[in-house]
C-alpha cells in the first residue's frame, strides 16, 4: 500500500483533527488566520462554504493537499457564531431552546496543482425544552465558547438536543463521509 501525502488541516479545530485521525489520515494542523466577518454579510450555507474556500486558499502551497471546514449555526437566515462569554452562550441556548435549527459545515479541498473544490453539507438540529438551571449549567462549563451555535453535540451539549436530521459529523464540525468520498473522487484516497 503507498503511503498518502501528508494533508494540511487549515484548520485549530480539535474535533476536526479528531476526526482525522480517526480516520488514520496523515495530516499536519495548520490553521489559517482570515477575517472571517469579511463574510458576514452571506446567507449562512453560502458563508460556510466561502470561509472554508478562504482558509484553504490561504495555507495552500504548490504540491500540498489542503483540507479546510467551517461551519455555521443559523436560525432561518441569522447566524449564530461563537459566544463571547457566558452571558452570551446563554442568550444563544435560549434562542435555540425548543426550536429547530440548521448546521451548515463547509469544506473545501485544495489539491497539490491548486485546484479548489468546496461545498456545502447542512444538518438540521432540534433542541428540547431548555430549563433555566440547564442553561446555567451548560454555559458554566465553558464547553460552548469555542464553538458556533455556543454548544457541543459530541460533548455535555449531547443533553440538549433532542433530534437531528442528517450527518452527526457536520454538526460536530467535519461532514467526514461526504469529505472522503470527495478525497477519494479527486484522488488522494486513490494512491493508496
Amino acid at each position: 500500500m503507498t503511503t498518502l501525502p501528508t494533508l494540511i488541516l487549515a484548520s485549530q479545530s480539535p474535533r476536526r483533527a479528531e476526526l482525522l485521525q480517526r480516520l488514520s489520515l496523515p495530516f499536519e494542523v495548520r490553521p489559517a488566520d482570515i477575517d472571517e466577518e469579511a463574510l458576514g454579510h452571506l446567507e449562512p450555507a453560502p458563508m460556510a462554504e466561502a470561509l472554508a474556500a478562504r482558509k484553504a486558499q490561504t495555507i495552500w502551497q504548490p504540491g500540498q493537499w489542503v483540507l479546510a471546514a467551517d461551519t455555521v449555526v443559523a436560525i432561518g437566515n441569522e447566524t449564530l457564531s461563537k459566544p463571547q462569554d457566558v452571558e452570551e452562550n446563554k442568550a444563544f441556548l435560549r434562542r435555540l431552546s425548543g426550536r429547530t435549527h440548521t448546521v451548515y459545515t463547509g469544506f473545501a479541498i485544495q489539491q497539490p496543482e491548486g485546484r479548489l473544490h468546496s461545498e456545502v453539507v447542512e444538518a438540521k438540529v432540534a433542541f428540547r425544552v431548555l430549563q433555566e438551571w440547564e442553561l446555567e449549567w451548560y454555559a458554566g462549563s465553558g464547553e460552548g465558547l469555542d464553538k458556533a451555535g455556543g454548544y457541543g453535540a459530541q460533548g455535555l451539549g449531547m443533553v440538549l438536543i433532542e433530534r437531528i436530521e442528517g450527518d452527526f459529523y457536520t454538526v460536530m464540525g467535519l461532514p467526514v463521509s461526504r469529505v472522503w468520498q470527495r478525497l477519494f473522487e479527486l484522488g488522494y484516497l486513490g494512491q493508496r
